[in-house]
Parts: C-alpha cells; sequence; structure tokens
C-alpha cells in the first residue's frame, strides 16, 4: 500500500486542521490590534470582558469562511479558497466593526475605530492569500490523486475532460466499456483507488455499486433523473421494512410563502441599493451606441407560464435579425463595447430585481428558459418540464455550479437537485455562490465554435437519438 493511500483517512482530519489553523490566524490578528489599540480607545476590559469580545469575533470569522467556501483545502480549487477566505475576511471584519463599536457604546467614535479595523483587514488578507498556498501545496504532497478507472456506457460525455481540470484529486488512467464481460470489470475494479460510473444501465451500475461497496472501493457515478428526484425522500417508520416517501410536489405552501416574503424584500432593497449604478449604466448604453437601454424577451416559468424578462441591452440592436435564437460566443462581435462590461460584472440582470418584484421571478431558482430553447430541450429531454414546478429564478444551483455553456441535461439535474434540497439556508449558499461568480471567468464562458456548429445542426434535425434514455 502505498504512503499516499494508506494517508487517504486522514484528509477530512487535515482539512479540519487547516479550518482551525486559518480561524485562529484571523483571531489572533483581530486580539493583537484589540489588546494593543481598540480596548483602550473603546472601552478598557478586564480579562473576561476581552475574551468575550475575542469569542464573538471568532464566531463571526467561522461563519463568514464558511458561508463564503473559504473552507476546504483539498476539496475544492486554490482559486475559490483564496476568494472564499478574502470574502470571509471582508464580511468578519464588518461584522468586527459593529461589535467593536457597540462594545465602545460611542457611535460618534467610527472615525476612530474605522482605521483599526481596516488595518486588521489588511493584515489577515495577507494571510488569506499566502497560507491556502502553502496548506494547499502541502495537502497535494500527503494525499496524491487517486487513480480511478471509468467505466462508460454508449451516451458520450465531457466528463473526464472536466474531471481532467481537477488533477490534484482525479487521475483517471485507464476506460473500460460496460459492455465489457463483468469479470473483467470486476478485475479491472481491484486494481484502482476508484471507480467512475458515466452513464451506464440502471442494471449494471446496481450491480457495479454493491461491488463497491463490499470492497470498500470508493465510488464515483452520474445521476440520473429518477436518483436525483428521490434524493429528498423522508422515511416511513410505521412498519418493519423500509419505505422512502418522495412527495413530488415542489415546495410547500409554507416554503412558497417565506420565499415569496423574502424575494419582495430582497428585491426592493437590491434595487435601492444600486440605483446609482442602474443610472450611470443607462446613461453608458445609451452614450454607446444610441440604441434603446432594456432588452425583454419572453421566458417560461412555473406551470409553463410565459412572462417577459428585462435586462440592460449588451448586444447590437437586432442580434438576432432572422428572428432565431443564436446563443453568445466565446468572442461574439454581436455584443457592444458596454455590454462587455456589464456581462461580465452581471450588471445586465439587474433590471430582473423589478421581475421579482413584480412576482414573475423568483432571487433563487431553476433559470428561466427561452421559449424556443424550451420546447427544443423538452423534445429531446422530456423531463425537462420537470424544473417549472417552482417558479425561475436570478440565480439558481446550475448558474452557481455550472457555466453558461453547460448542457442542458446537466442543467436540469442540477436544477432538480435544488428543488428537492431546497432550504433557506440553501438559497443564502447560492446567493453568496452568486457574488463569488464574478471572479470567475469560466462561469460566463459562453459557447466554443465546435458546440454552435452543434446547436445549428441540432436545429435542423432530431437529435432525440443523441440523449442517454434514462433506466
Amino acid at each position: 500500500m502505498s504512503k499516499g493511500k494508506s494517508r487517504r483517512p486522514y484528509r477530512g482530519l487535515f482539512r479540519k486542521i487547516t479550518n482551525i489553523i486559518m480561524v485562529a490566524l484571523m483571531v489572533w490578528v483581530f486580539a493583537v490590534i484589540w489588546y494593543a489599540e481598540l480596548n483602550v480607545l473603546v472601552r478598557q476590559f478586564d480579562q473576561k470582558g476581552n475574551w468575550l469580545v475575542i469569542f464573538i469575533y471568532m464566531v463571526g470569522v467561522a461563519v463568514s469562511f464558511k458561508l463564503w467556501g473559504g473552507f476546504g483545502i483539498g476539496r475544492y480549487k486554490l482559486v475559490n479558497i483564496v476568494i472564499g477566505q478574502i470574502l470571509g475576511v471582508i464580511t468578519a471584519n464588518v461584522f468586527g466593526f459593529l461589535v467593536v463599536l457597540l462594545t465602545g457604546g460611542n457611535i460618534h467614535k467610527i472615525s476612530d475605530i474605522l482605521p483599526h479595523m481596516l488595518k486588521t483587514a489588511g493584515l489577515q488578507m495577507v494571510f488569506a492569500v499566502t497560507i491556502p498556498i502553502c496548506l494547499y501545496a502541502l495537502y497535494k504532497k500527503l494525499f496524491p490523486p487517486l487513480n480511478m478507472l471509468q467505466i462508460y456506457g454508449d451516451h458520450k460525455n465531457e466528463l473526464v475532460s472536466k474531471m481532467g481540470a481537477r488533477q490534484d484529486k482525479y487521475v483517471i488512467c485507464e476506460n473500460i466499456s460496460i459492455h465489457e464481460s463483468m469479470e473483467n470489470i470486476v478485475k479491472k475494479i481491484d486494481e484502482y483507488d476508484a471507480v467512475l460510473l458515466n452513464d451506464i444501465p440502471s442494471s449494471d451500475r446496481s450491480l457495479i455499486i454493491k461491488y463497491c461497496y463490499d470492497k470498500s472501493k470508493r465510488l464515483y457515478f452520474t445521476p440520473k433523473i429518477p436518483d436525483i428526484i428521490v434524493r429528498g425522500s423522508e422515511v416511513i417508520k410505521y412498519f418493519d421494512s423500509p419505505i422512502y416517501l418522495a412527495r413530488n410536489s415542489g415546495f410547500s405552501m409554507d416554503e412558497r410563502f417565506i420565499k415569496r416574503i423574502a424575494d419582495i424584500i430582497f428585491s426592493a432593497l437590491a434595487l435601492i441599493i444600486t440605483s446609482p449604478i442602474i443610472l450611470i449604466t443607462a446613461i453608458a448604453i445609451k452614450i454607446d451606441d444610441a440604441g434603446p437601454v432594456f432588452y425583454s424577451q419572453e421566458r417560461c416559468t412555473v406551470g409553463g407560464r410565459v412572462f417577459n424578462i428585462h435586462k440592460f441591452r449588451s448586444m447590437i440592436v437586432d442580434a438576432e435579425k432572422d428572428g432565431r435564437p443564436v446563443p453568445a460566443a466565446a468572442e461574439d462581435d454581436r455584443v457592444t463595447r458596454v455590454g462587455r462590461v456589464i456581462r461580465r460584472l452581471r450588471i445586465d440582470e439587474i433590471p430582473q430585481f423589478w421581475d421579482i418584484l413584480k412576482g414573475d421571478m423568483s432571487i433563487v431558482g431553476p433559470r428561466p428558459e427561452r421559449l424556443e430553447h424550451y420546447r427544443k430541450y423538452s423534445d429531446t429531454i422530456p423531463e425537462f418540464n420537470f424544473r417549472l414546478k417552482i417558479k425561475g429564478g436570478l440565480t439558481g444551483y446550475a448558474q452557481v455550479y455550472g457555466k453558461y455553456n453547460t448542457t442542458p441535461l446537466d442543467k436540469l439535474k442540477m436544477d432538480l437537485m435544488y428543488i428537492v434540497d431546497f432550504s433557506l439556508l440553501l438559497d443564502l449558499q447560492i446567493m453568496l455562490e452568486t457574488v463569488k461568480i464574478i471572479f470567475k471567468k469560466e462561469s460566463t464562458e459562453g459557447f466554443t465554435e465546435e458546440q454552435l456548429q452543434e446547436i445549428k445542426k441540432s436545429d435542423n434535425e432530431d437529435i432525440s437519438g443523441k440523449i442517454s434514455k434514462e433506466d
């Protein structure tokens, strides 16, 4: 057994220790400045009072890092961890500023307190960038990537190339078809650390899952739509036989009510806060090409209802002259100069807060599709209408964990995961992740030329055979 494999059970412990280290460093910086500068400035506490203030700040740091994804050495990409920690530092110090201000009991000391908190945040930013780099390198050395066997079916996808982007975690060393004999497949499984089941028939998948469980082999598999639908099931304990209940009703009445109240409050505040950005953007679009500021388009939402979604116009006027939808390419000359900026910063989406306030949309939910796309996707993927059980959203599970050019089938699966796993905490997590993706270029990545050609081709032929059947 290799050293890397023997250490694998300790990865969870390593992550917990690194989380403690990061929180301890942030709290240490604050504690030093608190004892040396802030305590004297606001109110001189005794030792227990100092400990209480530092403890409250520590809770703020831990919660902020958790919410922004600052924890996760060895789980997320290094850049995502660093971004999460930087945003965590900012959030924690806004919280810390309020704690210190309330501790001092004198609102007139804002100008005195602020420089010290900025100094705290600046020093913490250094740790937020440098320490994760060191811990990430140590993790890679202690826990080398898994050597994996891929067992694939008839449907071709890009899963291997996607996993290849995480060479720090996965190395797919060999591929074998599910059409090989089960005896050969089992022999191959025994040679590797982990197995990837890539869209294989359910009957074969069940056999391999049970074999991997028996041999304690780590297993990765692409879920089929029924797998996702039942993951939110509850256990019925009335009988001496295990029974699961899948309600399949979307959101309950109380969940809809709470979500609507949150949408109204959040969208109203967002429109007020972003009003200067709205004004500046409108002026910039007018100056750029004198065309209309806003762009509306028919979209499909809960129950198949059609509504007009609103955006800031980011493309030239009459970008689709022939009336047929043309998805944006990675380098699209139809996008205006102002459009490139507002797309990159997601400013073009701000007018949708009005659609949310009216009740046509929600803050979080499956992204409403164009009618043309909805009809085409429904023809090729009959289950695509499952995402219409709830209201469409400004952002959603597929938007923060996928890309602009993620396939419709994968988007459907991610949207279904949101529907069955819904909670207000999940909504909050998705909203925070939405802020983070502004810093990630790949999230706004357009379709490649090859993908565009495939889309154009599919407009003229039946592509239902290209989508794997859910068995």
